[in-house]
């Protein structure tokens, strides 16, 4: 479907796309960039992993999020102790049948909140594994399927940090993307705090935008963006690129190069574009890329950052020249 076609679809997703980031940034201070990758991400059907020291707003930011998009929302706060069925559900005795019913879990919602994600065991991570990539689970044999649409937003303190698992490289590879808020500037951080003196309460309330149905028409139209085959190509050549880059070990398999499609179109339709250009797959490599390589022993103990490698691979992977003057004519 070319981009003529999806002109009113694109000018309603950028309208309602703007009007659910100045909702979050209502209560949410300095995460432009993070926040709008993340929603990118819901539109384009995926999930998304917040990861950076704590105290930074991660939590405030899914759980603003989820508000605007008008989803059902459950939030599992993960602890060591949590084991699977806490997640998906479970068998429970009815004593007035004398049969066991099954008790659906937190993970039947439409956008769960995994909290902290990495400290619970890699046991319980597993079983989101299954509904983050089909969207149902499994318990003692039997399917039971999830609403939709289906999202999961988790947090994730750094590996360093104590209590914390390593997410294994099936459980990060399920995320679309990794996002880092970082620390605010300055002027931001007196933003926060002089946001919380006006709010005379901790809680901060994010009222919805859409709601479930509508989110679904949007991603929709999303799938129906226009992606020329070059920039399927680009995109291709991209992910390949880290597979043999220096100090990688695994690099990102073609998940990653779907994903670099899927969010690309989504970034596109919020910035006003029923088509996607070389530009919008180079601002979304690394949070769609890094989480999934593997580096080298040698290159962890030199401290080399996965982000580091995939903006080597970006910048050495040549751009199809033709799609290159096409995006400059038509912006």
């Amino acid at each position: 479907m070319t981009s003529e076609h999806t002109g009113d679809d694109i000018t309603a997703i950028t309208r309602t796309a703007a009007q659910i980031l100045d909702r979050v940034r209502t209560v949410v201070v300095g995460m432009d960039e993070p926040l709008t990758l993340a929603l990118a991400t819901i539109l384009a059907g995926g999930h998304v992993l917040f990861e950076d020291v704590p105290g930074l707003g991660k939590t405030l930011a899914a759980r603003s999020l989820a508000a605007a998009l008008g989803l059902e929302f459950r939030r599992l706060q993960c602890t060591p102790d949590m084991l699977p069925g806490d997640v998906t559900g479970s068998f429970v005795y009815a004593p007035d049948t004398g049969d066991f019913r099954f008790r659906p879990g937190p993970i039947f919602t439409g956008l769960l909140l995994a909290d902290e994600i990495n400290r619970t065991t890699p046991k319980t991570q597993s079983a989101m594994l299954e509904a983050m990539a089909e969207h149902q689970v499994t318990v003692e044999g039997r399917r039971y399927p999830l609403s939709e649409p289906f999202h999961v937003i988790a947090t994730s303190n750094p590996i360093e940090y104590e209590g914390t698992y390593a997410l294994p490289e099936a459980q990060l590879d399920r995320f679309m993307v990794r996002l880092a808020v970082g620390y605010p500037v300055q002027e931001d951080e007196v933003g926060i705090v002089a946001q919380r003196l006006r709010r005379q309460r901790e809680h901060a309330e994010v009222d919805a935008v859409i709601d479930a149905e509508e989110l679904r028409r949007i991603q929709a139209a999303v799938e129906r963006i226009h992606v020329e085959a070059d920039l399927i190509r680009y995109a291709v050549a991209l992910a390949r690129g880290t597979r043999t880059a220096q100090n990688v070990a695994v690099g990102a398999s073609p998940r990653g190069s779907q994903a670099l499609i899927l969010l690309a179109r989504a970034v596109a339709a919020i910035e006003g574009r029923g088509y996607v250009r070389p530009d919008d797959l180079k601002r979304v490599a690394v949070p769609v890329l890094a989480h999934r390589l593997t580096l080298t022993p040698q290159a962890w103990a030199q401290g080399v950052d996965p982000a580091t490698v995939v903006a080597g691979v970006v910048g050495t992977t040549p751009v199809p020249p033709t799609v290159a003057r096409e995006g400059a004519l038509r912006a």
